[in-house]
């Protein structure tokens, strides 16, 4: 049994959000939530709630689920849409800025289940 929840079009830099990320890769859903509620970044708070919104899936679908044996099964940031602004440069010219956005998805798993199931090869 899996939980998804997906973050879309967040107004924050994918290199930034995936320094989160790994931090809480493999964890359990508890734990990783109380790490990132310790880590100083912004991006902390995106991925705190796409792990709260996936246990919530989870637990809506299947209610059987114990929250304690859930785990961050894949977490992983991909980009999403760059806004591109632009600012003086040098000798007259433009230089562009951009303004990158971020999707962040969230694979929660039963701990129990995934223990029973065989490893594919």
């Amino acid at each position: 049994m899996e939980g998804r929840a997906l973050e879309k079009y967040l107004r924050i830099s994918p290199r930034k959000v995936r320094q989160v990320a790994a931090l809480v890769r493999g964890k359990g859903t508890e734990e990783a939530v109380s790490i990132l509620k310790f880590t100083r970044k912004n991006a902390s708070t995106h991925v705190e709630k796409a792990i709260q919104s996936a246990v919530a899936n989870l637990l809506f679908i299947h209610p059987e689920v114990e929250r304690e044996n859930l785990f961050v099964k894949e977490i992983f940031v991909n980009g999403g849409p760059t806004f591109k602004r632009g600012r003086a440069g040098s000798m007259g010219r433009r230089s562009m800025i951009r303004k990158r956005s971020s999707h962040i998805t969230v694979v929660v798993a039963d701990r129990t289940e995934a223990a029973a199931e065989p490893a594919q090869s």
